[in-house]
């Protein structure tokens, strides 16, 4: 490890500099370094009665210590690799949510398939049209699946497997053969897995969390799988981790850096934080999404993550014209990467004296620091802000909306009808409810947008297959929305963010408006046993983050869009003046 090279931090905290000098200072004299290595609760919480009733404070560290941990897994990964290439697969499918997944996605996208390994693709969309394609893109009998739950009880990651279990055993006599689990010893999964014969199940530990598990089998199989270098990526997660270690002052702490500078730019004020990314990381962006949005956006605060679509979408002013003052600017700079859009951007924020950070990455593999240093960064966060960055206290509301939504379709046959905020506003276009009209829609957009005050920030929150060009139509429509409202406004596709700033949206300060848009449920595809179908339980689940958000007192509109006219509706939507 002595000749691997640390990727460089270089952080501008202008007016905050002294605050954060002292709070560096205030860590090593309080030596949280060793005490956040020693899982002492009251690092986050003072009060030492509350950190021991606080347990996942104490019992959710263990990913400070994986990359020397798993490295004890790699004989029996290659095994299994040498094994599934051997066994006629010709891709995998992981069928998973949130931190069980986002990792293998960044995977597949930012390095791809490596040559005689397996295409890697990630099915986290309960939409019938998504998971429809895993069907047509490809034969199901040559097909690994990864049935990857931490809990082993996600609703979305068990409906998938019965699915496509059901379907191979149409097809084969020993259908299980096609899975592996990867999952928490004793869970809910690991007993299915016994049970139907699966192939092989990977145990994770149980006292690391969701979105701290990158390094865990959650992401180094799917590594493996794409014919990645898992042991490199170790190695270099090895360099981070040793950089970090317990007796390193916090000023020299490439993690604790970090973490303190968002900290402190967050503590005061600064709490729009603006993803830039190399071409080819940004893939990664998803995942520090999830990682800075579940973990900080609680207790009325929240560390909003705002990925643009292009460095055309940055928000540098505010409503005013003027420098926004609740922003914060994250670079991650791929050395050999194409820069010169990025490049433009940083020396912008530099002009205007904006607080920001670089990150150079030096290689690609070096990747595998940033997924460390991050995860102790934000762990570190939640130092200054005083709050537990290893719980998510409110996504469960959206899932009990989402069950109580099915009971009443098990029950009558319909999704019960929701106490609309913008009323004459929410709208079915070419659905069962025909709305006159786009001038009628923009007219009731207006009113939505209206609504936002300095400070807030606009999410839409897309229950859609996700494709390019809806891609494109969503930034056209982000930038439209940032350029008129001067808010920061974020993307994320449902119902994966309900496991990531899911948590953020009904945790924070309600800085936030929603803009829901679902629809094209055309096709049905039934769920073999259930009663129900993917297009119901979909709609169930958006249904229950809106009844969620609602609850919470956010201010949330819902547009419903048929197939054939989505992209054509919001570039509609995009080119109002």
């Amino acid at each position: 490890m002595s000749d691997i090279i640390l990727n460089s931090l270089e952080t501008h905290a202008g007016t905050g500099s002294k605050a954060l000098a002292e709070r560096l200072s205030r860590w090593d004299k309080d030596d949280i370094a060793a005490r956040i290595w020693q899982r002492d609760g009251t690092v986050w919480v003072g009060d030492p009665e509350l950190a021991q009733n606080t347990p996942e404070l104490s019992n959710r560290l263990d990913w400070l210590e994986l990359p020397e941990i798993m490295v004890e897994a790699l004989s029996d990964l290659d095994g299994f690799i040498v094994e599934v290439l051997a066994s006629g697969f010709t891709r995998v499918v992981v069928l998973g949510m949130g931190g069980s997944s986002l990792i293998a996605e960044v995977w597949a996208k930012v390095f791809g398939v490596a040559e005689g390994f397996f295409p890697v693709t990630i099915l986290d969309s309960t939409h019938p049209l998504v998971v429809s394609s895993v069907i047509e893109s490809g034969d199901l009998e040559s097909t690994l699946f990864l049935v990857s739950s931490k809990s082993g009880g996600t609703l979305e990651t068990l409906s998938f497997f019965n699915f496509f279990y059901h379907q191979l055993s149409l097809l084969k006599e020993n259908p299980g053969e096609n899975f592996v689990a990867i999952t928490d010893p004793g869970s809910k999964l690991e007993g299915l897995a016994r049970d139907r014969a699966f192939r092989k199940t990977f145990p994770t530990p149980s006292e690391v969390g969701g979105r701290y598990s990158a390094l865990t089998l959650f992401g180094l199989l799917p590594a493996a799988l794409l014919g990645l270098p898992v042991k490199d990526l170790l190695e270099k997660a090895q360099a981070m981790m040793a950089a970090c270690a317990p007796e390193i002052n916090a000023g020299d702490n490439p993690a604790l850096q970090l973490g303190a500078f968002l900290g402190e730019m967050a503590q005061a004020g600064r709490d729009k934080l603006t993803l830039v990314l190399s071409p080819q990381l940004q893939p990664f962006a998803v995942w520090l999404e999830q990682l800075i949005a579940e973990s900080t956006g609680k207790k009325g605060f929240g560390l909003v993550p705002v990925i643009v679509g292009g460095y055309e979408n940055l928000p540098f002013l505010d409503r005013d014209n003027e420098p926004a003052k609740d922003r914060l600017y994250l670079f991650l700079r791929l050395a050999d990467d194409e820069n010169s859009a990025l490049d433009q951007a940083w020396s912008r924020v530099q002009v205007d004296q904006e607080p920001s950070a670089l990150i150079t990455i030096n290689e690609i593999l070096n990747l595998a620091q940033e997924i460390w240093r991050f995860e102790l960064a934000t762990a570190a966060v939640g130092v200054v802000l005083g709050l537990n960055p290893f719980d998510q206290p409110d996504v469960e509301a959206a899932k009990i909306g989402a069950r109580q939504a099915m009971l009443a379709w098990q029950e009558s046959g319909v999704l019960p009808t929701l106490e609309r905020l913008f009323d004459g506003a929410d709208l079915k276009i070419n659905g069962s409810h025909h709305f006159a009209g786009i001038a009628n829609l923009k007219a009731g957009l207006k009113r939505f947008i209206d609504a936002v005050t300095p400070g807030d920030y606009i999410a839409l929150l897309v229950y859609l297959p996700q494709t390019r060009s809806l891609d494109m139509a969503l930034q056209q429509l982000q930038k439209k929305l940032q350029d008129f409202c001067r808010v920061p406004v974020t993307i994320g596709y449902g119902p994966r963010f309900l496991h990531s700033t899911g948590q953020l949206h009904k945790g924070d300060g309600n800085h936030g408006l929603f803009l829901q848009i679902s629809g094209a449920l055309e096709k049905n595809l039934p769920l073999p046993d259930s009663g129900y179908s993917f297009a119901t339980l979909i709609a169930a689940q958006a249904q229950g983050d809106y009844q969620a958000l609602r609850n919470a007192g956010r201010r949330i509109m819902s547009l419903e869009l048929a197939s054939a006219n989505i992209d054509k509706i919001l570039l509609s939507l995009a080119d109002n003046e």
